[in-house]
């Protein structure tokens, strides 16, 4: 059997069909008045709206979703593994994480004693030669075992410099305090601004957040206080400012050793951090990887229903008072079904970002209630000396005095904590299919888990005809509701219909006329179809636009490049409608970075008979511009997953035609081809006008 009576018969592959029907069938079958001929040149809808009012909607959607889930109780307690689950893969430290671990390995470097407490100057090795530097306050006279506090700062310069009035007077007040530093730290100074300041966007691709590692350093200062003697393991708090509150929520919710939580100023609905664009001011840390769609009360689920209070302000300019006030609404109607209403509290103070006296002293009353069993009100307890004189210096607080120790990860761990998945092991028909499920299954899930599940009808309407150079029409069809997406329809006379058709993906900022050149020179009686996914062509925004575009995607749990997957998948549905294509006969064409996206669509489609790739991108594994600008390449988790050159061989036995330069990376797929052979077929040509179909 040939490879063209091998496509149209559908054969099974290991029980599966993978081109007689795509896996997407089931989300996007058409009803019989859609798969009629679409009708000609009649009332044009016009797309509304733009990429902002659109993220700032499905931001406002996951918002509004926020604990629905939790409709009882019972439904919370029953959901809360599952959940915590997939808040430790979202902030991808599922594969570190287990219950049964030794404490982490701890070095001191010196002690200072005060007249009340001590403190020990040490780093601990979260994860082998992952070193985090912190101070360890321990009170003097203890009588026994007392309540242990992580305090986890925030993004100041000098961090347990900065804030160290606070683990002083958590240590006058009888508690043990460690005050862990991040991985910025200036004695560190790691990364945590990758896709904010270093343009390394493939950190949404490897399923990486700094917070993430902010978690595992947490949890591993809570497993350092735990194994102290002079610690109650079972009366722990955390609590800390900016980014030190973001982790204070992050680590809460990720062990439930925490047994009383105090973020502050670092607490916002998903849709305020879109529509207000407050995210342009947070670095990676501040959020996690969106695979399950959650806002922060999702988080705050996993807290419930141990004593939370939330200390903000009212005029913080990266955390809007309105949305801080939504998340405490949201999260009391979970406290107020968990019987424990009077755990969850909300503290505002005036001012901008930044701490008050009033919150200060309401979180040592707040942990000395909740840790200690004393009431001690606010007003009794007092607050920090932060007086000149009573501070410390940077020198007496420092760990490394003599730098950083050999072999430390800290500048390295982004890279080190990512181990990208190895091709896969294929010797035939049946194993290719069982891996080609696989991978789409998981992509679905995991990288492609926004995709409209209801999408809206796709209404095509040829718009207008032309005969020039080349004869066909403009049409047009809805993508996803707000999304109005276009297409040329192009054929030399004379074209035997239905005719076999190519679709070319426009490529940012490509030329005029450069989409319609290249399809013209595929020298075959096809109709050529020039399409333009969301942000190319009539919906394209200024790239100075695509840095907050690309951040805000990821944090809505989607990318640009996954939005333009959808697109182009929409676009195939909507091109087996028109009369002059063969249905049976689809086959995509990509040039540079949109070769990403014509490989991952053609994988979800399995319907389509030939990928022309012109100068595709060698993986997804590569950072880019920092100012967001070129190539947007990211895919939530792919690499967990696969990438372009695996991708490229799980097509089989779809024809691959590689166009110009190829990177070496392709090789994998070229030989996994001829080890499958027909009716598989891959071929080369240095222009697309040289390929001649087989």
């Amino acid at each position: 059997m040939n490879r063209r009576k091998f496509l149209r018969a559908g054969v099974t592959l290991g029980g599966i069909a993978p081109f007689a029907n795509g896996v997407l069938t089931d989300s996007y079958a058409m009803t019989p008045s859609q798969a009629a001929h679409p009708p000609r040149i009649i009332s044009r809808p016009v797309a509304g709206g733009s990429i902002r009012d659109y993220l700032s909607l499905e931001a406002k959607r996951i918002t509004d979703h926020a604990l629905t889930d939790f409709r009882s109780a019972a439904a919370w307690r029953r959901l809360l593994p599952e959940k915590r689950r997939q808040f430790l893969e979202m902030m991808g430290i599922d594969s570190w994480w287990t219950e049964q671990r030794e404490p982490p390995p701890v070095t001191v470097t010196g002690v200072v004693e005060r007249e009340q407490y001590r403190i020990e100057k040490l780093a601990y090795e979260s994860l082998p030669r992952l070193f985090v530097t912190a101070n360890l306050y321990v009170p003097k006279n203890l009588t026994g075992r007392t309540p242990g506090v992580l305090y986890v700062c925030g993004h100041s310069k000098d961090q347990k410099v900065h804030y160290q009035a606070h683990a002083r007077r958590f240590a006058e007040l009888g508690f043990v305090c460690l005050i862990a530093e991040t991985l910025e730290a200036v004695e560190s100074s790691g990364f945590h601004h990758g896709s904010y300041r270093e343009g390394w966007w493939h950190w949404y691709s490897r399923g990486y957040t700094p917070g993430g590692i902010e978690l595992l350093n947490g949890i591993r200062g809570l497993d350092l206080l735990a194994q102290r003697a002079e610690v109650d393991a079972t009366k722990l708090g955390v609590t800390g400012i900016s980014g030190g509150g973001a982790s204070s929520w992050w680590i809460a919710a990720g062990d439930e050793r925490v047994k009383v939580a105090a973020p502050v100023c670092g607490t916002a609905t998903l849709f305020s951090h879109v529509h207000d664009r407050t995210l342009d001011g947070h670095c990676d840390c501040m959020w996690w990887i969106n695979t399950y769609r959650w806002d922060l009360a999702d988080v705050g689920a996993l807290i419930a229903p141990r004593p939370l209070l939330i200390g903000s302000a009212d005029k913080d300019g990266i955390f809007t008072i309105e949305s801080i006030r939504q998340v405490h609404a949201q999260l009391g109607g979970l406290y107020r079904k968990l019987g424990a209403a009077k755990n969850l509290r909300l503290i505002e103070t005036p001012g901008g970002h930044s701490y008050h006296a009033r919150s200060r002293t309401e979180i040592f009353s707040w942990f000395t209630k909740h840790l200690m069993g004393r009431e001690v009100s606010p007003a009794e307890i007092g607050d920090i000396d932060d007086r000149a004189e009573k501070q410390e210096s940077a020198e007496t607080l420092r760990v490394f005095v003599g730098g950083s120790p050999p072999g430390n990860r800290v500048k390295t761990i982004q890279e080190d904590f990512f181990t990208p998945p190895k091709p896969p092991e294929i010797t035939g028909t049946e194993s290719i299919t069982r891996e080609r499920a696989r991978v789409t299954a998981r992509l679905l899930q995991e990288t492609f888990g926004a995709f409209p599940p209801k999408p809206p009808p796709l209404d095509v309407q040829i718009e207008y005809e032309f005969e020039e150079d080349a004869a066909g029409h403009r049409f047009g069809f809805t993508s996803e509701k707000g999304w109005r997406l276009h297409g040329q329809l192009l054929y030399r006379k004379p074209l035997v219909v239905p005719a076999p058709a190519v679709i070319a993906l426009r490529s940012p900022a490509e030329g005029r006329w450069d989409t319609r050149s290249f399809l013209l020179r595929i020298n075959v009686p096809w109709a050529r179809i020039a399409f333009e996914p969301r942000g190319i062509g009539d919906t394209a925004w200024g790239e100075d636009l695509n840095w907050h575009v690309r951040r805000a995607s990821a944090w809505t749990g989607r990318t640009l490049a996954s939005m333009r997957v959808w697109d182009t998948l929409r676009a195939v549905q909507a091109v087996r409608q028109l009369p002059e294509v063969d249905a049976g006969h689809i086959s995509l064409a990509a040039r540079g970075e949109m070769c990403a996206i014509a490989l991952y669509a053609a994988l979800l489609d399995q319907r389509i008979r030939t990928v022309f790739i012109e100068n595709p991108p060698a993986t997804q594994n590569v950072g880019g511009e920092k100012d967001g600008r070129g190539p947007a390449l990211e895919m939530l988790n792919c690499l967990r997953i696969t990438d372009l050159a695996q991708v490229a061989g799980l097509l089989w036995p779809a024809e691959l035609v590689f166009v110009g330069k190829t990177p070496t990376t392709y090789e994998w797929a070229e030989a996994l081809y001829h080890q499958l052979g027909e009716p598989g077929r891959v071929t080369r040509v240095d222009d697309v006008s040289r390929w001649r179909p087989g």
